[in-house]
């Protein structure tokens, strides 16, 4: 597969969508869900993600957004723990996109709201935003999104982003509390060559 033209950041996927049923744990469930090819680790849960939910508390309140949301793992998760509370999945890939509502309805969640990054509500602000960000798209890309979604945290919400050591953990923990003088930052855990990177919000008189 040629990266430059189909990747799981593509909007609209080239790959053959090889559909097909996982059985992954979610908020302490085993569940079946769809994947396909053209999205994110299409075949498991990919490691990072496992660590992402191993290593966060349930979430408590929300609304809740996940970025780049791939067949759901993150966001299908939260929605598990709030049951009556918003969750917010987006993706710019479209494939992934419906794999998350499809695997929503499967589980029975109708808190669920999957959209492309430009559907959600201009004002709408996050409780909480999960997310194994899309650290291949370019630093340049992954700033603009964060840049994006960072600052629609709550006062006192919190953001947990899971990056992998080698892909520049360390930097970009430097680089969020550097660029929001408003949010906390630590890095929350650490397992298996991940980093798990948590900031709250503390002061809403920043922009």
């Amino acid at each position: 597969m040629n990266l430059s033209s189909d990747h799981y950041f593509s909007a609209s996927p080239a790959s053959p969508e090889k559909s097909q049923r996982i059985t992954v744990s979610l908020a302490g469930r085993e569940v079946q869900l769809d994947t396909a090819g053209g999205v994110f680790s299409p075949d498991h849960l990919d490691r990072g993600t496992e660590v992402l939910l191993k290593h966060t508390p349930p979430a408590e309140s929300g609304p809740v957004l996940d970025i780049g949301c791939g067949w759901g793992p993150i966001a299908l998760s939260a929605a598990l723990d709030l049951a009556d509370e918003p969750v917010w999945a987006i993706d710019v890939n479209e494939r992934a996109r419906d794999l998350t509502q499809r695997n929503a309805a499967t589980l029975g969640l109708d808190n669920v709201h999957v959209c492309a990054p430009e559907a959600v509500p201009e004002g709408l602000r996050f409780a909480e935003i999960r997310s194994n960000p899309p650290i291949r798209v370019g630093k340049d890309a992954l700033h603009e999104i964060l840049g994006e979604w960072l600052p629609r945290l709550v006062t006192g919400g919190f953001a947990y982003l899971v990056v992998g050591k080698h892909l520049g953990a360390e930097s970009l923990q430097r680089w969020i509390a550097e660029t929001f003088p408003f949010l906390s930052v630590e890095r929350y855990a650490r397992e298996k060559g991940f980093h798990v990177i948590c900031a709250e919000r503390v002061d809403d008189s920043l922009r």
